[in-house]
């Protein structure tokens, strides 16, 4: 981890992060701890997110977060999940809907179902869970809900067309929720990553020829790391950001 900025605004606030325990997820979910804000996060990776948990317990200056298991396909469970966040932590300040599933899939094969279950897997939930924060947020007096969008379908990728549909409406889902919860000082921004060098991602780009392409495509030829997306998240999440709503934040190195 290697983000040098400190946000007092943060300290202390329950942050709520769905799918924390790996990639992206998880470096948020250890970002928003050394800010010793007070994170829970959603997963269904069990092992991965009490490896992560143990980790972060033994840091310095780091609050440990709250794991909760809780399948997002599973609306009401996922309600339930956010009161108990509530009950536990205090209600939500920070909601990062982050969870997410870039499974290839060929359009000439999609199903409805299939098709039902991308967009449930990609958006549904992000709309469920700012629903379930709104009135926590409200009563705080406010609050910031960071969507995680995708430069995907900026850059005509195909191969996934239920990822690539749901990402592009979360940018539609954040501009109406901000103006919805606007006069509750409520904020919504989508962050969007490039191709960000996760572990997953690292194990797709089996070859240095994928690696430079990537780079090719981007302005600045450094790789985008999830330490870049979390610095912008921490940014939108606090009082530095009082008046940034309904915007997209890019963070690929100048691809899109």
């Amino acid at each position: 981890m290697n983000i040098s900025n400190r946000y007092p605004s943060l300290l202390g606030k329950t942050v709520l992060i769905t799918g924390g325990a790996s990639g992206i997820g998880a470096n948020l979910v250890e970002a928003f701890c050394r800010q010793q804000a007070r994170v829970s996060f959603i997963d269904i990776r069990d092992a991965a997110a009490e490896k992560l948990v143990r980790s972060l317990s033994q840091i310095e200056n780091c609050t440990a977060p709250v794991f909760y298991h809780c399948n997002l396909l599973n609306i009401p469970l996922l309600q339930e999940t956010i009161e108990k966040v509530r009950k536990t932590s205090g209600p939500v300040s920070v909601l990062i809907n982050n969870a997410a599933n870039d499974t290839r899939h060929d359009f000439r094969t999609v199903t409805v179902d299939y098709w039902d279950e991308r967009l449930a897997v990609n958006l549904r939930h992000h709309f469920f869970a700012a629903q379930a924060v709104y009135p926590h947020m409200q009563h705080l007096g406010g609050g910031s809900i960071i969507n995680l969008g995708s430069m995907s379908w900026y850059a005509t990728q195909g191969g996934m067309p239920g990822y690539t549909s749901s990402k592009a409406a979360i940018e539609g889902l954040t501009r109406g929720l901000a103006r919805d919860m606007g006069g509750d000082n409520i904020r919504v921004n989508t962050l969007v990553p490039g191709w960000v060098m996760t572990e997953r991602q690292l194990a797709m780009l089996a070859n240095d020829k994928s690696a430079a392409t990537i780079l090719d495509n981007q302005c600045l030829k450094k790789s985008v790391m999830p330490e870049d997306i979390s610095a912008m998240a921490l940014f939108l999440a606090s009082d530095d950001s009082r008046l940034c709503t309904a915007q997209h934040f890019i963070v690929d190195g100048g691809w899109i």
